[in-house]
């Protein structure tokens, strides 16, 4: 457990308890100094004429995958592209329908706005919970500076939570989604599997898909959003990331050196890479640096769902599949199991430095 920023700064009526919520409850008008990053870390980093950059992030189609093998190469294909050059693309016709993902918002805003002393009982006091709240304030590791942001994380696999653990306030909102979210992450590692020129099992004989957790982020409106990040860069934790957004807005990516936009498209599921897909495919795919700038607007909803065990037992040692070495191509990574990786990648954390280059050999 790492305590690297001692909170000075707050209100006297705020109780770290109540989280950044409970900052904007007791109506601040400046941002406390632990959240102030410097302007440097906060740069756009960009010119001002993009026009010839092409920075948007893909948008891929499923809505015809299943109609014939030529529209699924053509998928497959968008699909490669984008996890090569970006690490990042937007889904659009996934078949989760809009209820769901509107539920899922729903149910995690319900939670976050529960009362202080209601979200307490779930702060990470048992090692064994399954459903966790944690804030800036209380996050065991937290970063320097703070993140404007309050979470909830829920692990669904390998070892499914009881539906009990879950507060009512998400309990089958955060049930239901999960199921699509499993649904359709077993179709991308298919298409990925295939991208990469394998067989479509490959990903999943790998046991890719064996863990799962969702990473639920409250963003209160931010009275200073210049001032602060609602998380810092980093790239994620696990084979494959696929992410809800609403419509405010805030979520970069880093792309040619510049931080880009993932504009909201409503029914959209962002996706990216993780670390350990690039570490498998020996770089072929990319896990790529993001981050989210705060708003004056808000609260902003976002529900990440990471494929990946996490800190739970996990002998499994991953390196680059061999299939894709060659004499031209040989490994550039050490093989690790997912354990090892994610206790020294929390304990950074959210230092903008990449993890995985610790592994390179």
């Amino acid at each position: 457990m790492t305590e690297t920023t001692e909170i000075v700064d707050l209100p006297a009526s705020v109780s770290t308890t109540s989280g950044v919520k409970g900052l904007v409850d007791a109506k601040i008008t400046e941002v406390p100094r632990s959240f102030r990053y410097p302007a440097s870390t906060l740069s756009n980093n960009r010119p001002s004429d993009i026009s010839g950059l092409n920075l948007t992030v893909p948008i891929i189609d499923l809505g015809g995958i299943n109609n014939n093998t030529s529209a699924r190469n053509d998928v497959v294909s968008k699909i490669k592209d984008a996890a090569e050059n970006w690490g990042f693309f937007q889904l659009i016709n996934h078949g989760v329908p809009l209820t769901i993902l509107e539920d899922i918002k729903q149910g995690v805003r319900r939670f976050h706005e529960e009362d202080s002393e209601v979200k307490k009982n779930y702060f990470p006091t048992d090692s064994n919970k399954k459903f966790i709240y944690s804030n800036s304030f209380e996050d065991p590791y937290k970063s320097t500076p703070l993140n404007w942001r309050d979470s909830f994380t829920c692990f669904l696999a390998p070892d499914p939570p009881n539906p009990e653990e879950i507060p009512v306030a998400c309990r089958d909102a955060v049930m239901d989604y999960s199921k699509h979210v499993i649904e359709l992450g077993t179709l991308l590692f298919q298409l990925l599997s295939e991208a990469l020129g394998l067989d479509s099992d490959v990903l999943k004989r790998m046991d890719c898909l064996k863990g799962l957790f969702m990473l639920c982020h409250y963003y209160p409106p931010c009275p200073q959003p210049d001032l602060t990040l609602g998380i810092n860069k980093h790239t994620d934790n696990s084979f494959l990331t696929l992410l809800l957004q609403d419509q405010i807005g805030g979520l970069q990516v880093l792309h040619k050196d510049y931080w880009v936009d993932v504009t909201p498209l409503h029914g959209a599921i962002v996706v990216n890479m993780g670390d350990f897909m690039q570490l498998i495919t020996n770089d072929k795919f990319l896990s790529v640096e993001h981050r989210v700038r705060t708003n004056i607007d808000g609260p902003r909803i976002s529900v990440a769902c990471f494929f990946s065990s996490s800190l739970f037992p996990n002998a499994t040692v991953y390196g680059p599949i061999k299939e894709l070495l060659s004499d031209e191509s040989p490994a550039k990574y050490r093989g690790i199991t997912i354990p090892e990786y994610t206790a020294g990648y929390l304990a950074s954390g959210f230092d903008g430095k990449s993890h995985l280059s610790k592994y390179m050999i």
